[in-house]
Order: structure tokens, then sequence, then C-alpha cells
């Protein structure tokens, strides 16, 4: 029963993705959009807590639906008026759109079967745990992320001074 349970509920979560995903980037609002945004981000740490990531699932609402929306939350409010709607594409760049999506699409999900069927061909399935991630993030190793996620971290608060430069203007 337990199982069952569980698949209800990634069907429901996964669903609940793809809505408000549609939702985020067919909306003329774009508060209403970063609010749509807002719930993908924290059904996609539902899916991380499901599978049992909880790290990554915390870590998705901190960063993500925490720090991330509200820097985006901050710009809008201070580049646009609240209540002022966006103007439709028109076709042709709807339609360039619709493409390039479709290409992206194809593309990455090409690269992740061909990763995937390189890597299980090499070494069969690996076990990951959460402590060899967070190595691999914060090291600085030879494949180590540290200096991306200070440059990240260097760029957000970039961001945010710019923001405060131009709320003071006003």
């Amino acid at each position: 029963m337990d199982s069952v349970g569980n698949i209800i509920m990634y069907f429901v979560i996964a669903l609940s993705i793809i809505v408000f995903s549609v939702l985020t980037v067919t909306t003329n609002r774009i508060l209403r959009s970063a609010t749509y945004l807002l719930f993908v981000l924290l059904a996609t740490a539902g899916i991380y807590f499901q599978v049992g990531y909880e790290f990554l699932g915390a870590v998705q609402i901190a960063v993500y639906a925490g720090g991330i929306l509200v820097l985006f939350v901050f710009a809008i409010l201070l580049t646009h008026k609240p209540g002022e709607k966006t103007k439709p594409l028109d076709s042709h760049k709807r339609w360039l759109g619709l493409s390039a999506a479709i290409a992206g699409v194809l593309l990455c999900a090409y690269a992740l079967i061909s990763q995937c069927s390189v890597a299980f061909a090499k070494q069969g399935i690996v076990n990951v745990d959460m402590s060899r991630i967070g190595h691999a993030l914060l090291s600085t190793d030879k494949f180590g992320y540290l200096l991306p996620f200070e440059a990240v971290s260097v760029l957000l608060l970039a961001c945010i001074i710019g923001g405060i430069v131009i709320a003071r203007k006003r």
C-alpha cells in the first residue's frame, strides 16, 4: 500500500509541476508568473523529499524558493509596475520560441540518455550518498565546484547591490 501511495503522490506532484510550469510561462501578469514559479520550485522540493534526498529538498526550498524567487520579485517590483500587463507575443516569435523549446528538450533528452547508457555500461548503477555530493560541491579538488559556487554568490550580491542602488534613485 505504501508504494501505491508513493506512486500516486509522485503523479500528483509531477502534474502540479507541469501545470504550474505552463501557467508560469503563459500568464500575462509577471507577479503571478513568479508565484507560479514558487509553486514549481516547492513541488520540485517535494519530489526530492519523496526520493529521500532531504538535504537537497531543504536546499531547494531555502535557496531557490526562498532566496532566488525573492530576488526575482524584488527585481520585478523595482523595474515594473505590479499591475502592468505584458504584450502578447506575435505569432513569429511564439513559433520561434516553441521550436527552440522543442529543440532544447530533444537535446537534453539525447544528452541524458547517452550519458546514462555510457555510465551504466561502464560501471553499472552507482549508489551515491549525500556526503559524496556535498564534498564534490564544496571541494577545491580538480572537479570541485567551490569556485563556481562562490562566483554565483558574488553575482547574487551584485544583484542585491544593484537593486538597492536602483531603489535609492526612486
